[in-house]
């Protein structure tokens, strides 16, 4: 299915990834369009939670695979499916930062073209 989707030339595929160690996070996100490697973006941060942290990198690569041009389907693969659950959950008032801006992003994306759409991928990093 990603081989499939990621050579087509309207679809952004976007891989992230965040962690905490020691209380630093990391936060990574690569966004391929037609089967390449166009953007890699590394965040660090301190004495975040994981939840953000998650949030963070999926508002990231958002924004960057919505700049591009003629993207009209964006593929989220992510280990950490519970918190795209957050996004549009409006009870979390501690995520409303990233909630916002990641919905914000997605409606200008979505009212760009009405066959627009995105796809959240569930792949647990336990599998290399």
């Amino acid at each position: 299915m990603v081989l499939c989707n990621s050579s087509l030339p309207s679809s952004a595929l976007m891989i992230t990834d965040a962690s905490i160690k020691n209380n630093i996070a990391t936060s990574i996100s690569h966004i391929h369009l037609a089967n390449r490697p166009l953007i890699k973006t590394v965040h660090h941060t301190l004495f975040v939670t994981s939840t953000k942290v998650e949030l963070f990198t999926i508002r990231c690569g958002i924004n960057q695979a919505c700049a591009i041009e003629n993207v009209s389907k964006i593929i989220v693969i992510m280990d950490s499916i519970h918190a795209v659950k957050k996004i549009f959950n409006n009870e979390f008032h501690s995520f409303q930062i990233h909630t916002s801006a990641i919905l914000s992003e997605l409606q200008k994306f979505f009212n760009s073209n009405d066959t627009n759409s995105i796809e959240f991928w569930e792949c647990s990093s336990r599998i290399k």
